[in-house]
């Protein structure tokens, strides 16, 4: 007898968005009010991106389900915490200034030999697959999108550790000129450029992904342009964006939020709806897009691969 496995993430398949509605909405995204804009300067910058060309890429079977409804490329292109551009949502069209080639991309620290790729040299040595993702804000507000990328094990292996390294430091971009939030008022105070970290067992998990394109195109600039870092079962401030450094440490890095919020903002970062941040609950979730709310899941759902990562760490602050 075929006995089928639940995934903790799964919900019941009548809430989830048939794949030809999905492909027409799609395909017809471009047509809606208030993406006109958006719309008319995608197709032209794709044409220019040199890496166009690799997608779409394949879709990973094993990630093909989010258990809920994709959200429409309107809402997460336009809908975006990325305090480079400003504390304002609304950073699409500032975030458009970012150049985003020549770019590249430094590995080092810990690993055999650091190396600096151009971002274009990076893509040839990995395999871009999509898969279709949660991911949780911190500000109890939610999305699913089909992310295109690869493993960050793969990042691992082109690195190759040593010995000494117990954990992965992230560093974005650090451009003043082009990024008003690292320039202006009062966010010159902060602890720029923005750092985040994960473990080195957190990086040899199936979950993570480096993050390259989203809906079957290259990244828009407001998603992270062109590499970010997408963990699917820690609140989305972990998921750093525009990286241009990955540096393998024997030292836990302390992250932008960590610096700047200590008592709000902790390294891991997991998602628990039973620990609520100092000044709201983490209980429910507001679904981008819907107007709906629903409850959140223990590690936003993905505690099948990712709890055992956590045992005997019960003394630390897991999910802050």
């Amino acid at each position: 007898m075929l006995i089928r496995r639940i995934h903790g993430w799964e919900i019941p398949e009548s809430r989830v968005t048939p794949e030809h509605i999905f492909v027409n909405r799609r395909q017809l995204m471009g047509l809606a009010t208030g993406a006109i804009a958006l719309a008319a300067a995608g197709p032209a910058r794709a044409a220019a991106d040199p890496s166009s060309g690799l997608y779409p890429a394949p879709r990973n079977a094993a990630f093909g389900d989010a258990g809920r409804p994709v959200t429409e490329a309107q809402y997460t292109t336009t809908f975006n915490n990325y305090y480079e551009f400003g504390s304002s949502k609304r950073i699409a069209a500032a975030a458009e200034k970012l150049p985003i080639r020549p770019w590249e991309v430094v590995i080092d620290g810990e690993v055999e030999k650091p190396m600096r790729l151009a971002i274009d040299d990076l893509f040839k040595q990995v395999k871009l697959e999509e898969r279709i993702y949660r991911h949780r804000c911190v500000e109890a507000w939610s999305m699913v999108v089909p992310w295109t990328g690869f493993p960050v094990k793969q990042l691992v292996d082109i690195a190759k550790p040593t010995s000494n390294a117990k954990f992965l430091r992230f560093e974005t971009f650090n451009m003043p000129d082009v990024a008003p939030g690292q320039k202006d008022g009062l966010f010159t105070s902060y602890p720029w450029p923005y750092v985040e970290g994960i473990t080195l067992a957190e990086a040899m998990n199936d979950l993570p992904l480096m993050v390259t394109g989203a809906y079957g195109k290259p990244l828009p600039n407001s998603m992270g342009a062109p590499l970010r870092l997408h963990l699917p079962w820690k609140y989305g401030f972990k998921s750093i964006k525009g990286l241009v450094r990955v540096s393998f440490t024997a030292e836990r890095p302390v992250s932008f939020w960590e610096t700047l919020g200590p008592t709000e903002y902790g390294f891991w970062a997991n998602v628990n709806p039973d620990v609520a941040h100092p000044r709201w609950s983490q209980e429910t979730e507001q679904v981008l897009g819907s107007g709906e709310r629903i409850p959140t899941l223990l590690y936003n759902g993905y505690g099948e691969q990712v709890a055992g990562l956590y045992k005997g760490l019960e003394t630390e602050k897991l999910f802050m």
